[in-house]
């Protein structure tokens, strides 16, 4: 059972860049579909971007040029490098993973696809 921890979020002006990391215990990051989602307050949960275990990536139309997924099998860990980072980008980031997602491609922009969640890392984007 896949345990999600992430890291690297904090207090950014506008215009910067963070990189946040997702490490997975109890299974191995390759084995899973696995996606980033933000929830602002007052706000629902949006997929942001996601990977297959193919590669494949899929990207919110909201972030797509500036954030960039990626995983280390060795180390792992999922990353999600934020550039340009704005205002709107403000919110809770979450990773999450799921073993045999019921669908895939870009219905894994979908909080559903998953059972398995980390607590979530703050983002906030201010000048």
């Amino acid at each position: 059972q896949a345990q999600l921890a992430e890291s690297g979020g904090g207090l950014v002006q506008p215009g910067s860049s963070l990189r946040l990391s997702c490490h997975v215990s109890g299974s191995t990051v390759d084995e899973h579909s696995m996606g980033w989602f933000r929830q602002a307050p007052g706000k629902e949960r949006e997929g942001v971007t996601a990977i297959e275990r193919d590669g494949s990536a899929f990207y919110a139309d909201s972030v797509k040029g500036r954030f960039t997924i990626s995983q280390d099998n060795a180390k792992n860990t999922l990353y999600l490098q934020m550039n340009s980072l704005k205002p709107e980008d403000t919110a809770m980031y979450y990773c999450a993973a799921e073993l045999n997602p019921p669908y895939g491609g870009s219905w894994l922009l979908i909080p559903n696809e998953y059972n398995y969640w980390g607590q979530g890392t703050q983002v906030t984007v201010s000048s």
